[in-house]
This record gives structure tokens, sequence and C-alpha cells, in this order.
């Protein structure tokens, strides 16, 4: 019971540190303008016997220090301010939690290692089937394509367009004058060059086979 202590007239007044070197934690009571240590407390584990609450105040505790040479003695420590307290509390637990995590990971890795392997290659001659439904192609889809009525000579043309007009809605006019040439003299005889004549207009594209000119 912290009820019991002077604590108007307290023995040491000071710092407290704490660090830690692997899994242990050390409460370090220090000097708070030197720095120079005063005792120290190592805890291997906590909640236990190294740091204990008193039973009527959540700012004291008994903590248990020693020498370094197998001398140990238990004393009573305690903050001014509660939230001091607290955080003593917090980093304590928060240590000793890094230290669960850390041997649950040790031993998870012992137990992988320990554990069977598995092959996941492929043996010789295996083989994997997939069945992927979505590539089949539908019908009448994107991938299918319309066949194409063939002219003469295998070429592949479109329908004429209905009433006999071309696609831009004019007929074609035969030729009415002979074009001239750079250089090129115009004859009589290039004059009397038989004209072609139109095409009935049913049928413009009329047909290749008898096309006259």
């Amino acid at each position: 019971r912290a009820a019991e202590w002077q604590l108007d007239q307290p023995a040491w007044s000071g710092r407290l540190r704490i660090t830690a070197k692997g899994s242990t934690a050390f409460i370090k009571l220090e000097d708070k303008s030197s720095g120079e240590l005063f005792a120290q407390a190592p805890v291997e584990q906590f909640p236990g016997i190294a740091v204990e609450g008193v039973t009527d105040s959540s700012r004291y505790f008994v903590i248990r220090i020693e020498d370094g040479n197998g001398r140990r003695a238990f004393i009573g420590v305690g903050f001014v301010d509660r939230g001091d307290a607290f955080d003593f509390n917090v980093a304590l637990q928060d240590h000793f939690k890094w230290v669960r995590q850390q041997s649950e990971l040790a031993r998870q890795a012992q137990d992988l290692e320990q554990g069977p392997k598995l092959d996941l290659g492929f043996k010789e001659g295996q083989t994997i089937k997939l069945n992927i439904a979505n590539m089949k192609k539908k019908e009448g889809g994107t991938g299918s394509s319309r066949p194409r009525p063939a002219g003469p000579g295998g070429l592949s043309l479109l329908p004429p367009p209905p009433g006999g007009k071309s696609s831009s809605g004019e007929r074609p006019a035969p030729l009415s004058t002979p074009a001239q040439l750079p250089g090129t003299p115009i004859t009589d005889s290039l004059l009397s060059w038989p004209q072609p004549t139109a095409a009935p207009a049913a049928d413009v594209w009329g047909d290749f086979a008898k096309a006259s000119g």
C-alpha cells in the first residue's frame, strides 16, 4: 500500500526511462540533471514480479532493482502525474507485445521449414486442361463475315444500288471531248474516235464482258 510510504519525503527523486535490449526491458532511474544512473530494474516479463502495482493507487509501483552483482532490492516508485504512470504501463505492455509477436513469427517460420515442401512443378508428361467458356464464337457475331456476290473475273462486287443510280445519286456521263495531254496535238483521228454509248438507266453497272469503247 502506497499510503504506508512516506510520500511527502521521498528518499530520492529523478527521472525514469525505459529501454530494451532484445526481449528484456530495463527500467532506469537517473539523475534528472546529470543523467547519472541511480538504479535499474531488468524486466523479463510483464506483468511479473519485477514490476507490480500497489493496491491503493494507480500512480505507484514496486520494482525490483539489481546492481549487476546478484544483489536485489524492492523499492517503491511513484509518479506525480497520473498520465506519466499510464505511459509507464503502456511502454512495458507494448514492448512485451512486440516480444510475443516476434516469438510467434519465429515459431511459424520454424514450422514451415520442418514441414513437407510442396512440389508445384509439372511432372514429365503431365498436362492441364483449361475450360474457357467465353472463348466460343457466337453465331452471327463480330468474327463472322457474310459472303458477297462474285463478279466477273472472280472479283467480289457490291450489288447495284436500287433505282439504277450510283452511290452519289448521279449517272456517269460519256466523255464528250477528248482530253489533251501537254505537248500532244489534237488530230482528226482523235476526234473521230468512237464515243462510248451510255448504258441504259436500268443497268448503270453494265456487263464487263460486253462493254464497248
